[in-house]
């Protein structure tokens, strides 16, 4: 190899590493960023009374962000629920089941639809989904925890799919032969030989669409009802920390301390997000070496 080959190699090589290094220490600074901006409310009042108090009146400086917490836990939960066991079975029928010319057309389409626009769903959730909730309860406006959680599941549905399906095909085919080969039917392995190897990977294509579920502002804010309550049923309207942050953030400088509580709140979805992906990412790392 040249000399001049060399040096181009090198040249590359850390022009590469350091395009990696700023990327990941992005995130680093927009943590230190979310930390400073929140210091003067975090100052004046505890952690603890931020996250559990349900008083939130800001123009009497009262920031309770139990509420908002709350309300994205809900809706998350009912998004989890309804995307999680479909999202897998779907997987399971394109990976084990389906013919291959099923494959190669459902497939891409789980990509396009984990592309589509959040806004298009949130007029989706509008136009549908509000109104179909608004059937089941009389008493309900349809603006509520059920609604912005199944546009939620619809979101996330694509993502869990696609990459479960992705890690069970990734099981060998060896694995299944023997089980086959032992007298097990085709459902017997796949859920005790398939599913068992693959069970990691799947467990982090939930984690990723748990994170992305935590974190979706625009359909959610459309049809979640933006209430600053604490929900008592999936009928009632709610309001989630990203909604409330997108909601607000034009409005802060007119009252003291708005700035950061709301940035305060974005370090709280920061921190949740990172973790989810953190683990997801450990999980992959663990079924990769498990196949070396």
């Amino acid at each position: 190899m040249s000399q001049n080959r060399i040096v181009k190699d090198t040249i590359a090589k850390y022009a590469m590493l350091g395009l990696a290094f700023l990327v990941s220490a992005l995130v680093f600074v927009i943590a230190y960023g979310l930390v400073a901006r929140s210091a003067p409310i975090l100052k004046l009042k505890s952690i603890s009374e931020l996250i559990f108090s349900t008083n939130w009146r800001p123009s009497s400086g009262k920031f309770g962000f139990a509420p908002f917490i709350l309300g994205t836990i809900w809706v998350t939960v009912v998004a989890m629920i309804l995307a999680v066991p479909s999202g897998i079975f779907a997987a399971i029928y394109l990976a084990e089941y389906s013919h291959k010319r099923i494959r190669e057309i459902f497939k891409p389409m789980l990509d396009v639809a984990g592309g589509i626009s959040p806004v298009i769903f949130g007029l989706f959730g509008v136009l549908v989904i509000v109104p179909f909730v608004k059937s089941l309860s009389p008493d309900s406006t349809g603006f509520s925890v059920l609604a912005a959680g199944i546009v939620l599941a619809i979101m996330i549905f694509p993502t869990i799919a696609s990459v479960a399906e992705e890690v069970i095909r990734s099981v060998p085919l060896e694995a299944r032969e023997s089980s086959l080969a032992l007298g097990a039917t085709g459902w017997e392995t796949v859920k005790y030989v398939v599913l068992r190897k693959a069970g990691a990977g799947i467990v982090a294509a939930i984690i990723l669409g748990l994170s992305r579920a935590f974190g979706e502002t625009i359909a959610v804010l459309m049809v979640v009802g933006n209430v600053a309550q604490v929900p008592k049923s999936l009928f009632d309207p709610a309001y989630t920390l990203p909604a409330l942050i997108a909601n607000n953030y034009g409005e802060m400088m007119s009252i003291p301390l708005y700035d950061s509580a709301l940035l305060f709140a974005a370090l709280i979805l920061l921190a949740v997000t990172v973790f989810f992906n953190i683990v997801a990412w450990l999980i992959l790392l663990r079924i990769e070496r498990s196949y070396v």
